[in-house]
């Protein structure tokens, strides 16, 4: 598949102005939505067509969870399809470095393991040629993250790193917002009902009372409590409501 054409490279002097409005319009959205638009219009400008917001687990991958999956269905489908939805090499990459790396960075790297290198071949022969990863490390195995995908050439530093800081801008927003508003959380090995439990537990309530918020039974209230406790590989309430406050739940 043909790279996509691109603007000019910015300036400096512009590159600064774009970030400075950016952060400051970034702040005025009140929606994921609102969200999504104003920063899929500003990385289509850099050739990328395709972005996800979330919180990442390395290690246990059940309890990563994304606010914003901004991908075409093709792209979703394959995702899912090829099984990385569950095992992305990639995420052990960003253990790895921990700062933010495009793609085409991270294919002269001698040290990126093979299912990486496949995982960007594979993206590669279904049109997706550079990505930008902006991870934030919120502990040894947890990070937020962004990231960015398109069809284009290698990105230049200065412009990496102006993406990074708008993509930072973003992500704390979203992760402002979303679980206020009870988004769902795509990607996530939570059901819906789950995740309303387990935003309860962070909060302190006990099953009756998650039962009584959420108009159904206080078994089935247990049920979903126990349910998200057993995936997201806690031992009891405690850790559950730590890994809830940890994605931004509480």
């Amino acid at each position: 598949m043909s790279v996509k054409p691109r603007r000019a490279k910015l300036q400096p002097a512009a590159l600064a102005k774009e970030v400075f409005q950016f952060a400051n319009a970034i702040r005025e959205c009140t929606t994921l939505e609102a969200c999504t638009v104003l920063f899929r219009g500003t990385i289509a400008r850099y050739g990328f067509d395709s972005f996800a917001s979330g919180e990442v687990d390395s290690v246990e991958r059940s309890r990563s969870m994304f606010y914003m999956v901004d991908w075409p269905k093709r792209m979703f489908d394959f995702y899912v399809d090829s099984g990385y939805v569950s095992q992305d090499p990639l995420l052990d990459e960003i253990k790895r470095l921990s700062v933010p790396f495009t793609w085409s960075t991270l294919l002269r790297d001698k040290f990126l393991s093979r299912a990486g290198r496949e995982m960007l071949g594979r993206m590669a022969e279904e049109g997706w040629t550079e990505g930008l990863a902006v991870p934030f490390r919120r502990s040894k195995t947890r990070f937020g993250l962004v990231s960015i995908v398109g069809s284009r050439g290698p990105l230049p530093s200065d412009e990496k790193d102006g993406l990074s800081i708008m993509a930072l801008c973003l992500h704390e927003q979203a992760r402002h917002i979303g679980p206020s508003l009870g988004v769902v959380l795509a990607l996530s090995a939570l059901s819906l009902r789950e995740l309303d439990a387990l935003r309860l537990v962070a909060r302190g309530h006990s099953d009756k009372q998650i039962a009584a918020m959420l108009g159904i039974a206080q078994s089935t209230a247990q049920e979903h409590v126990e349910a998200a406790k057993s995936k997201l590989k806690v031992r009891n309430r405690a850790e559950a409501a730590a890994v809830a406050v940890s994605l931004g739940l509480s």
